[in-house]
Order: structure tokens, then sequence, then C-alpha cells
């Protein structure tokens, strides 16, 4: 593989983001004479930028010293002498390979990640298994598009399948002693419900007795004060609530209220 220095050089130094940095210890071979030989290391500073790793003589150095292609290599932990040591090798026999050596076991699981994710094999792989997910996606999206959607008329079904939702009945409301009463469904008119708390059932409230207005004259006529609206019966599908049925006897007992107090102002007169 040719490659240009001045290019290579230019991206080792650039302002282009590292994928992972710092200082490893580089395994050395030295041949000393034909059947000896040693073993050292170098402390160099490494930047891995794609499938490309560069290592320079310092943190600081404007040209990187060697570069390594990582194409068609592993990279496995080794046994050496030295700890937290790990190998970059290449399919190619006779091919070199690099010993690296991490400050601990933290920098050396991290390194070995990182070298491991950035050939070029791994980084298709990873994008044919995205290309693969968005498809999916995709698919999904178009089936809930293609979906018909539920029509207004299926809500309203199930609206009408709660009782107390159910239109009122025609037939006409029943009348004893005066007053409305209950059907014998246990419901109000306009479908409503009254909850005995006592036994869990549902059951009508009582009738409320049927008694001669005070505030009536002896010929019947209504008192002063009492609207005609006032004297209809409150039990009624406008006035099945309690506040309703208490605002309705309320208004006969302010009227009543107004006409004593009217007495007694004509009394100390």
């Amino acid at each position: 593989m040719k490659l240009n220095e001045r290019s290579v050089a230019h991206y080792a130094t650039c302002d282009s983001p590292a994928d992972h940095a710092g200082f490893l210890r580089k395994r050395v071979e030295r041949h000393h004479h034909a059947h000896h030989h040693g073993t050292s290391y170098q402390r160099r500073w490494f930047v891995l930028k794609g499938n490309l790793l560069f290592y320079f003589e310092e943190r600081d150095s404007r040209e990187p010293v060697g570069l390594v292609v990582l194409e068609g290599c592993t990279v496995e932990l080794c046994e050496a002498a030295e700890e937290f040591a790990f190998a970059i090798r290449f399919d190619d026999a006779g091919a070199r390979a690099y010993v690296l050596v991490a400050d601990g076991q933290t920098a050396m699981e991290a390194w070995v990640k990182a070298l491991s994710r950035a050939s070029f094999d791994y980084m298709r792989l990873v994008v044919r298994e995205l290309e693969k997910q968005l498809e999916e996606a995709c698919k999904s999206l178009a089936a809930c598009r293609k979906s018909p959607r539920r029509s207004s008329s299926s809500g309203r079904k199930r609206h009408l399948s709660n009782p107390a939702l159910l239109p009122l009945q025609e037939k006409p409301t029943a009348l004893e002693n005066g007053y409305s009463t209950w059907g014998s469904g246990g419901c109000v008119p306009g479908g409503a419900t009254c909850p005995d708390h006592d036994g869990g059932q549902t059951k009508p409230p009582p009738l409320p007795p049927r008694r001669r207005s005070a505030a009536s004259s002896a010929t019947g006529s209504p008192a002063p004060g009492l609207s005609p609206a006032m004297l209809e019966s409150p039990v009624s599908p406008e006035t099945i609530c309690f506040s309703k049925l208490h605002n309705w006897y309320g208004q006969e007992i302010a009227a009543l209220r107004r006409e004593w107090q009217e007495r007694q102002k004509r009394g100390h007169l």
C-alpha cells in the first residue's frame, strides 16, 4: 500500500477528532548477534483516527514516527513479561505483530475495544446492521399508514354500551302522589343511577312527601315571591341532584322568611 507521507502526517496532526489516544509502551526487538536478541519497550503517544493508528515520540510531536493500518488484523491479549500487554496481529504470514503495553487494566480494555472496532470490515458490518434496522422501521411505518383508521362511529358504539350513557326511554314517567316515580330498573329518569353506600346495590332515593305549601292562600293561589317554576316538582331530570333539590326547597323557605319578616314589621308599627 502506497501512502502519501505529507497527507498522512497532516491528517495525524490536524484538528480532526481522535477516536482514542494515550500513552502505550511498544515492544522493540533488537538483534545483537546471529543467535542472540534483546527486548525493550519504548513509550510512545498513540492516536487512533478511523482505521489508522499513529504513534509519536512525544505528545506534542509535530510528525508521527510510525503508522499501523488496522485492516486484516486481530487485537488480542497476549502473554508477555509485562503486565497489561496486548498484540495487533495480521492474517498475512510473516507480517509484523505489534505488542503494546498499557498503564493499567482499564486503559488496556479501552484500547482493545477501540482498536477492535477501528477496521473497515467492522464499520461495514455496523453500517449493514443499521441499514437493516432502517429498512424494518420504514416497512413498519408504511404498514401503519396503510392500516384503515377506526371510524368515529366505533367510539360512539363503545359509549352506548355503557348503561349510564344510554339515551332516555320514550315511555312516559309514572306519577305517584303527584310526583315522578322511579323506574323498576333502579335508575333515575335520564339514565343516571343513585349508588347505595350501605348495601352496594343501586336503589332510588325516597320520594319526597306531598305537602301543602304554607305560603299558599286559602284559595290555593301561590304566595307573593314564589314563581310558578318554584312550585314544580323537584323530582325531574333537571333536579335529581341533591344541590338542586336543596336550592328548590331553599327558595320556598326564603319566601316564607321574607313573609314572616314583613309580618313582624307590620306588628311593630
